[in-house]
């Protein structure tokens, strides 16, 4: 009740004086007759002794005035504290006095309110610094009221005249405001969160129009209790102890962790994820503010702030956001405000920040900017950024949220070579992301249940905090697709190249040829269902020469109206299975020909004979296809080289001791401290491979043998022949 008493700037109570007389009396005489006794008290009476004693004497020490004043006369103690807690008369609300002529939108002088029980507490601008100061004093207290707190300082906010009261009510009301969810777990109520984001914005206008006044987080030490004007002051600044840019991270925090907790298919979340654009003026607003008082470390983590509201949207609702800022009153500098398009204004973001001091800052520009520009289906830029920004080596090292930006920044990254048609750049770069199983964990869009283990409740709480929310989610679905129909396009063709057992099991994709192996284990396939299955029996089909069957299943896959430019994706699509398919075929039948018409290579493909004599040379100059091209004619002249049986057996045992070596040096490396480099060093050597399993197909005629010896083996190149042939003999 006492310490009550003093947030509301009342007096103490002189029986509460009156008691810590008589305590400290009583045991200063108990301590005079122990001191004095011959039996001494047992030691557990004498622990709590010499606590009480502890304890008084800090109570005494803390009221030492009113114990003084209490000691030279109390009844004049008492009537002076009867005088001042006389309770008021009118117990509502008193209305402010106003001279005459003045209208009601004035400041008020001073503000009435009706406390518990019925006691009137009275709020003025000569009082707000001492209720300033027991609010802070009481703060972080057991047994705080905090809504009373804020209902306090929110009367002071109304009786506040000078701007320098204004902003001291302003700071403590939106970190009470703060305060009040002191759960981890839980995320801010919106009403209050939405209360703390016009509190902001009232506190960046008014340091805007006063430029005498400064918040920052470093100052001298001033008197609180005294009002202070910037003429009193040495440069004309009044610099006052807080941080605008920490109430801006939190409430942009809140405003996500809000986000995580909501029901991302419910009409709440939408209902939140509109009070985005009214953040966003917000972080907007105090960039402004730091761009006018020229503080370059706040200014860098304000624009990042904005930069990660926009750096993922598409350029509609990017134009919806800065109109939202232009109609507001917070104006931009004309280096970022004189940008028209969306890529502009991130350019200049990012630019701004790549000045920064800060690394964490300069990193995750740079993924954002890359991500922006995948995006936008700008794959080389991208690419280039990435590679010469060496991140690929330091990622593993940097803190969680980095990493998680990197993840998110390769996947679209992957997803942009795929819509421009880049096949093996994108299966190359989703490759990484889907070897590890984790697909939805590396991208903060899930929680991952180890199989082994269990996860902690802290570290459950702490996973469970890093996931983005849902509207910056990146569809898994969609991304597996385009990873598993990359993938099939590079793994189908290659496989018919090879005739080697040995060689097959040598995987680019090995989560592609792990679902593959598995569905030609199957006895009986249905109709497909999912995805994956669209997939592995276009794969099937398209094994078999049915190309037309592939091409079909490709595009029956729902999950592609998810991609920007969908009917332009499917055309591609349907392009690149034509393509592969002949390359597939000319793999398959070289040993069988002497000679192919390039006129039934169209009419089975349905292909133009650029197309085809495009295809056909490529192959021959990457030396895939032992072959040459007689244009004259319109045929394809297959040369035979045979390899003797000492020759294959030295390429095996080549590549044996290859990887043999490439085995000892990750192993040295790996102990050296050198895994990253490792890992470049392996995305280096899987071109090399390719490239030495393409000299090997010069002589192919020893070990492919005649049309009979392969079809007896039964394999994928038998079923290849017998579809694909039929058709041919049809066009015939």
């Amino acid at each position: 009740m006492v310490q009550r008493q003093q947030n509301v700037a009342e007096p103490v109570p002189p029986f509460y004086i009156r008691t810590l007389v008589s305590l400290e009396a009583a045991l200063n005489a108990t301590l005079a007759k122990e001191k004095e006794a011959k039996k001494k008290m047992n030691a557990s009476n004498a622990r709590a002794l010499t606590a009480m004693k502890q304890k008084v004497r800090k109570t005494v020490k803390e009221y030492e005035k009113e114990i003084k004043q209490y000691n030279d006369d109390p009844e004049a103690f008492e009537h002076e504290y009867a005088a001042l807690a006389v309770p008021q008369a009118q117990l509502k609300p008193e209305v402010v006095k106003k001279p005459p002529g003045v209208e009601g939108d004035d400041e008020e002088e001073y503000f009435t309110h009706v406390g518990k029980g019925g006691k009137a507490t009275q709020y003025t601008s000569e009082g707000i610094y001492k209720n300033l100061q027991a609010i802070q004093e009481a703060r972080g207290k057991k047994n705080t009221d905090r809504v009373y707190q804020i209902r306090t300082l929110e009367r002071l906010l109304d009786v506040a005249v000078t701007p320098y009261q204004q902003i001291r009510v302003l700071l403590a009301l939106i970190s009470s405001r703060f305060d009040y969810n002191a759960s981890v777990a839980s995320y801010m109520p919106i009403e209050m969160w939405l209360s703390a984001q016009r509190e902001i914005d009232g506190l960046i206008r008014i340091l805007i129009s006063n430029s005498g006044y400064s918040v920052q987080e470093v100052t001298e030490d001033y008197d609180d209790l005294v009002e202070r004007t910037p003429e009193g002051e040495k440069d004309r600044v009044v610099r006052i102890r807080g941080s605008i840019i920490s109430f801006v991270d939190r409430l942009d925090d809140e405003f996500t962790r809000s986000l995580q907790n909501l029901d991302p298919h419910g009409t709440e979340y939408v209902d939140r994820l509109k009070d985005e654009k009214g953040l966003y003026c917000t972080i907007c607003l105090a960039e402004t503010l730091y761009e006018k008082k020229q503080l370059r470390e706040p200014l860098a983590r304000v624009i990042m702030r904005r930069l990660e509201h926009i750096y993922s949207k598409p350029d509609a609702v990017l134009a919806v956001l800065e109109s939202a800022v232009a109609s507001s009153d917070a104006v931009i500098s004309l280096s970022l405000a004189s940008q028209t398009s969306p890529s502009a204004l991130i350019h200049a973001l990012c630019v701004h920040l790549y000045k920064s001091g800060n690394s964490v800052l300069r990193t995750r520009a740079m993924l954002s900017h890359i991500y922006h520009h995948a995006l936008h289906n700008d794959f080389y830029t991208a690419r280039d950024m990435l590679l010469m920004s060496h991140l690929q080596e330091t990622v593993y090292s940097m803190d969680v949220g980095t990493q998680i930006l990197y993840n998110r920044a390769v996947v679209q990254l992957g997803l942009c070579a795929f819509r421009s048609g880049l096949i093996k750049e994108a299966q190359s770069t989703l490759q990484d992301i889907f070897a590890t199983q984790r697909v939805k964990e590396l991208l903060a869009q899930g929680v991952h249940q180890p199989r082994f283990q269990t996860l902690t409740p802290e570290q459950e709480k702490a996973e469970k905090q890093r996931q983005l929310p849902f509207h910056m989610h990146i569809n898994t679905e969609l991304l597996e697709a385009a990873f598993l129909v990359s993938s099939m396009l590079v793994e189908i063709p290659m496989l018919a190249s090879i005739d080697l057992e040995e060689q097959k099991r040598k995987a680019i994709s090995k989560p592609f040829r792990r679902l593959l192996d598995f569905a030609d284990r199957q006895v009986f396939t249905g109709p497909p269902e999912s995805t994956r299955d669209h997939i592995m029996q276009a794969s099937k089909a398209l094994q078999h020469g049915q190309w037309q069957q592939c091409r079909d299943l490709i595009q029956d896959i729902k999950i592609w109206s998810l991609m920007p430019e969908a009917a332009t994706v499917k055309e591609m699509l349907a392009k690149r299975i034509q393509e592969e398919g002949l390359r597939t075929f000319l793999f398959t039948f070289a040993p069988h020909y002497k000679t192919l018409s390039l006129a039934l290579l169209e009419r089975t493909f349905s292909l133009d004979r650029r197309a085809v004599n495009s295809i056909v040379s490529r192959m021959i100059w990457t030396e895939e296809l032992p072959a040459s091209l007689d244009q004259s004619a319109g045929v394809i002249v297959f040369h035979r080289v045979e390899l003797t049986r000492p020759q294959q057996l030295a390429q095996i045992l080549a590549e044996k001791v290859g990887a043999m070596v490439e085995q000892n040096e990750k192993a040295l490396d790996i102990r050296l401290g050198g895994a990253t480099a490792w890992g470049d060093r392996a995305d280096g050597l899987k071109g090399d491979k390719r490239g030495e399993q393409t000299q090997e197909r010069r002589g192919r005629g020893e070990r492919r043998g005649g049309a009979g010896a392969r079809g007896a083996r039964g394999g994928r190149g038998a079923r290849f022949a017998q579809g694909l042939g039929s058709q041919m003999t049809k066009t015939r």
